[in-house]
Formats: structure tokens, sequence, C-alpha cells
């Protein structure tokens, strides 16, 4: 049993350096949001009600972020309290110049390797500094080689509104055009009268920083 306990101890060590190695590579390549132009699918459920929105949403650091919605459908109710305001929300947060506040860096957050899962994913346990709704208390997923972010699982580390008791969210991250931008958002909410509620958003890139997109599945 020693034997066994010596052989692996290096391993372990070893996927534990990897992970920090990760963290400063990850932390170095943080360089704020790109600007981008991107066609985003919000699908929303609540009980028996559910909602669809397609919106075409553009953001540059000189003009913010703003939406228009192409195509929707189902819920009325969903579509205005659930669709529209995730939109909304993100538009008042970037112009009220939010956005610093909710970056994965170390003004924010704190960050433990955990060492590499079976996926090949170096695990990093994030714990916000602060209890705001702009900030999660969970996980992040990196590649070990370079440090992309992969996937941010956790719940907020404050609800946004009275109603909702909790947020859980699950976000995508892939390289497009050689910059890590998210790609997909699930989200599940515990609400105070309603029960749970699902969201689920996905973006389709046609230009970042400046540059077309002619294929986003060419680039993943």
């Amino acid at each position: 049993m020693l034997t066994t306990a010596v052989a692996i101890a290096p391993r372990i060590q070893a996927k534990t350096g990897d992970a920090d190695d990760s963290i400063r590579q990850f932390l170095a390549q943080q360089k704020g949001q790109p600007a981008y132009r991107a066609l985003r699918r919000l699908e929303a459920r609540s009980g028996d009600k559910q909602g669809w929105m397609e919106a075409m949403t553009t953001y540059s650091p000189q003009t913010g972020f703003d939406y228009a919605i192409t195509a929707e459908g189902g819920s009325g109710v969903i579509r205005t309290k659930v669709l529209r305001a995730v939109l909304q929300g993100e538009r008042e947060t970037i112009g009220q110049g939010e956005t610093a506040t909710a970056a994965l860096v170390l003004a924010n957050y704190t960050f433990e390797p955990m060492g590499v899962d079976d996926d090949g994913l170096a695990n990093v346990l994030l714990s916000p500094r602060r209890k705001e709704p702009v900030l999660v208390a969970g996980t992040m997923f990196l590649q070990p080689a370079d440090g992309d972010l992969v996937r941010l699982e956790g719940r907020l580390a404050k609800s946004p509104s009275f109603w909702l008791k909790t947020v859980d969210i699950i976000q995508k991250y892939e390289r497009v055009h050689g910059v890590v931008v998210p790609v997909a958002l699930e989200s599940r909410a515990q609400l105070r009268v309603f029960g749970s509620a699902t969201l689920r958003m996905t973006y389709e890139y046609s230009e970042i920083e400046g540059r077309q997109v002619t294929s986003q599945l060419a680039q993943r």
C-alpha cells in the first residue's frame, strides 16, 4: 500500500502543477472583451411556458453593447420577462461600465488549482472576492497547454433579483478567429413563486475585432 502511494503522488503533483501553469497563462492573456457582431438564439422555459428569440448583437469598447431582435416566438411572458430582460440587462451592465467588475481577474476572484480531470482539462476553483450578481462561485476549465478557457460552471455569487433564489450557469467558450469567446450559455434559476426556469443561449459570430468570420464552425 505504501508503494502504491509513493507511485501515485508524483502524478497528482504534476497534474496540480499543470493546473497552476494554466492559471498563469489564462491570466496573462486577459485583455478585455473583443469587439464583435453575433447572432444569438435564446430559448427559455418555465413550467408549461416556453419562448424563443433571435437577436443580432454587437459590441465595441467605443459604442458598448446593442441588440436588434430579428425573430421571436412562443410565450409573450417568457419573451418579455426573460429573454428581453437578459439582453437589456447586458446592455445596462456594459453601459454602466460594470464589465470590469465581472472579469475573470485577480481583482475579482481568487483562483485555486484543482488538478487535471479525466477529460484533460485543468480545473480551477473560483472564489469571488465580493457577493455581486455578475460574479460566479464555481469552477473554470482550462486547456493545460495554453490556458484557453473552455468552460465555466457555477452559481451567481448574489441573486440579481428578489424573485430569483439561485441562478446556476454553464458557459462554454471556443477560440474563433484567434480569440476565445463565449459560444453557449445554459442557465437554471429557482424562482420564489413559479419554481424552476431554464435558459439556453448560443452565439454565431459574423465579425470579431473588425475581421469577418466566414465560417465559425471552420474556426473551431
